[in-house]
């Protein structure tokens, strides 16, 4: 039996970009980001521009990441990492937490 992918997917939503900036600059982030490489064999990122407060429901942003999403480096990539393909957005098994800075 094969265990199934592990595919998680975060969301945050920031008032502009200079906020999105001064977070990724703080402590927590950067000492995360370095283990990212070794935990992760696929890894992306997009940084997704709209009117409004709602957020684009998995599929769209699944569709988004594809269309204008970077991958990012990992030390381990999976062949889909390494030929630019994002998994599937996973559906929701519980609550969906979203942070939203404004």
């Amino acid at each position: 039996m094969t265990e199934p992918a592990k595919v998680f997917w975060t969301r945050t939503v920031w008032g502009d970009e200079a906020s999105t900036r001064a977070w990724r600059g703080q402590d927590a982030h950067r000492r995360a980001m370095p283990k990212l490489r070794r935990w992760c064999n696929e890894a992306s990122v997009l940084h997704w521009h709209q009117d409004g407060d709602d957020l684009p429901e998995p599929e769209e942003a699944r569709r988004g990441m594809m269309a204008e999403g970077r991958t990012s480096r990992v030390d381990r990539p999976s062949p889909a990492h390494q030929e630019g393909r994002i998994a599937a957005a996973p559906v929701p098994s519980g609550p969906v937490l979203t942070s939203k800075h404004r």
